[in-house]
């Protein structure tokens, strides 16, 4: 038996109807570009996070980089994130030409240590950009005071916490934008790439609405540089479909996380992920850490022999 890393095809199949209706739709209007779809999802994927604004681009990559632009970042700045994300976390960094500034994670969350970045802080620092980290919420409290004490926007990483919450606050919402990725395998995931950026600043809404399409203002007016990073209409439409969806999947998501825990506790040689308060966690990922002599390469290549 071969076991997926993980298999799409569940999820789609329980949305298949609605996936289906969803294609028809856009391929009966012939429209897909920037259309009612889009709009529709935005408006729909804003309420959900309970924001003013969503911005639909083309991936995750470009919804951290396109923000991070939206808010004043640029060459010569410095940006505060993590040592332990995903690579797109500093390529988007990079891309807005600021250099990433890379501050320790919590060995217990595995999210930002705010004490280490503290010592980080220069007078070149423009934005911290945290990572909810496999899901994980960071803690908006205590970020909201590191961010005002240091005078730093905050660009949320939310690439992997589609829904996670606490205190009625959701992932994305912390701060000045959040970012997200509509990657297939996200806990919300298109049937390609896609992204969206939300906030509640309508600056940085406007600002990215151009940049996502050229610059453009209106059809052949171009009042600033831009570029090409549009979710088209076929995604919106998908993700449109499946976002009513995204809070039992996240719960069935949460039952097999405590399945790990239970049927792992107690096994010698790993570390399990921290128990999160309930809502903060969204387990896109559940990850173990292995612990004393065990040897990491030699356990995946058992796990990889058994399937």
């Amino acid at each position: 038996m071969q076991i997926p890393f993980y298999d799409m095809r569940p999820a789609n199949e329980s949305c298949r109807r609605q996936l289906e209706s969803a294609t028809a739709r856009v391929m009966d209007r012939s429209w897909y570009i920037l259309g009612e779809e889009l709009e529709q999802f935005e408006q729909a994927f804003a309420k959900s996070c309970g924001m003013q604004h969503c911005i639909g681009v083309n991936s995750g990559t470009d919804a951290l980089w396109l923000a991070l632009l939206a808010a004043g970042v640029g060459p010569g700045d410095e940006v505060l994130t993590v040592s332990h994300t995903f690579v797109a976390t500093a390529i988007a960094i990079r891309k807005a030409g600021a250099v990433p500034v890379f501050a320790d994670v919590d060995p217990g969350s595995l999210l930002m240590d705010l004490d280490s970045a503290a010592t980080k802080v220069t007078g070149r620092t423009r934005a911290i950009l945290p990572v909810h980290l496999y899901g994980r919420l960071c803690a908006p409290t205590s970020l909201r005071e590191f961010a005002s004490r240091h005078g730093l926007p905050i660009i949320e990483d939310a690439c992997q916490a589609h829904g996670a919450e606490v205190g009625g606050q959701r992932a994305g919402t912390l701060g000045d934008a959040g970012c997200f990725s509509f990657y297939p395998t996200k806990n919300l995931g298109a049937l390609g790439d896609g992204g969206a950026v939300v906030t509640d600043n309508s600056t940085i809404a406007n600002a990215l609405r151009g940049l996502r399409n050229y610059g453009q203002t209106r059809k052949y007016h171009h009042g600033s540089l831009g570029y090409n990073s549009r979710l088209d209409e076929l995604q919106a439409a998908i993700l449109r479909a499946k976002l009513p969806w995204l809070e039992g999947w996240n719960a069935q998501r949460a039952n097999l996380a405590e399945a790990y825990r239970t049927r792992l506790d107690g096994v010698d040689g790993i570390q399990l992920p921290p128990v999160a308060d309930p809502g903060t966690h969204v387990w896109h990922l559940f990850v173990v850490q292995l612990t004393g002599a065990a040897d990491r390469e030699a356990v995946q290549e058992r796990m990889a022999a058994e399937g």
